[in-house]
């Protein structure tokens, strides 16, 4: 990962390798967390990937100074930050108690959410297409959630909060790209996300295995890593290819899902992970087209 990209650099087959590795990384993160199940507080798993995240990037804060943090819009690293840490404390709660592909879609969907915040945030207007191809995606989204005569599903509720925090912290993530540093951003992130986190995490502390250790390492270098060719992937492709491939993480997840849980979707969840997918891939495919003018 750079501070700064030089110029337009495309090429194809390199985006699309990234972005692939992207999805299986991170699902891969995901199914680890889940893996930890009841034995680890969810708290402590946010906690502890935030906390290996700031010891990756020390090394280059005490090579380049603390002049590398420095920023014109700390409310707005706040923000993304908190957004953030809610966006993946409601992934991992939701981790323990539904299904992996469950949780993997309703967070994946985090893309239906960024035009409607844009427009509240921002003004940004969308044409009648582009809203059209996000209520596709949210019609898949009340599937995942399984309303049935008792209501929607708590847990798939908490779930739905990790598709919204990352929706903000992926709008405020725009703006504080155009002035700010890869690595800056990041490093903010890990650090105002890990200082929200420390008081449930010692709340809920208790002392983990080493294997269970060797777990929460790998979690945190994982998602660190996931960022990091996240940041590639769009460095060597267009957004429009890149975008729709983003889903192939829940494909993972289900994978995963079925290998080690025995979790098989059902008819419900097929039907809303085909509308999700087709309403996001719309939309992208509209946005490619030159008909939004989203930022």
């Amino acid at each position: 990962m750079t501070d700064t990209v030089s110029g337009p650099r495309l090429d194809l087959r390199r985006g699309v390798a990234y972005a692939v590795l992207t999805s299986l990384v991170g699902s891969t993160a995901a199914a680890a967390a889940k893996f930890l199940g009841d034995r680890v507080s969810p708290y402590v798993i946010v906690f502890a990937q935030y906390a290996v995240g700031v010891a990756i990037l020390l090394p280059w804060l005490l090579a380049r100074g603390v002049s590398a943090l420095a920023t014109q819009r700390p409310w707005l690293h706040f923000w993304r930050s908190i957004a953030g840490w809610i966006g993946f404390m409601a992934y991992y709660l939701a981790l323990a108690k539904v299904p992996l592909v469950d949780a993997a879609l309703l967070r994946s969907a985090a893309p239906l959410w960024v035009p409607g915040i844009l427009f509240l945030w921002l003004g940004v207007r969308l044409p009648w297409l582009r809203w059209a191809a996000i209520a596709v995606g949210f019609a898949g989204v009340l599937l995942i959630l399984h309303p049935d005569a008792d209501g929607i599903s708590a847990w798939h509720s908490i779930g739905l909060f990790a598709g919204i925090g990352l929706a903000v912290s992926m709008a405020t993530t725009r703006q504080l790209a155009a002035s700010e540093s890869p690595r800056a951003i990041i490093f903010y992130y890990f650090g105002i996300a890990g200082l929200a986190t420390l008081p449930f995490a010692i709340a809920t502390w208790q002392t983990p295995s080493l294997a269970d250790a060797l777990v929460l390492l790998f979690i945190g270098v994982s998602i660190y890593v996931t960022m990091a060719l996240y940041t590639a992937a769009y460095t060597w492709a267009k957004a429009s290819v890149i975008s729709p491939l983003s889903f192939l993480g829940v494909v993972f997840a289900g994978l995963y899902g079925m290998l080690f849980w025995q979790e098989i979707p059902g008819w419900l969840t097929l039907a809303g992970i085909a509308l999700v997918i087709g309403g996001g891939v719309f939309a992208v495919w509209l946005e490619s087209r030159g008909t939004t003018d989203e930022i």
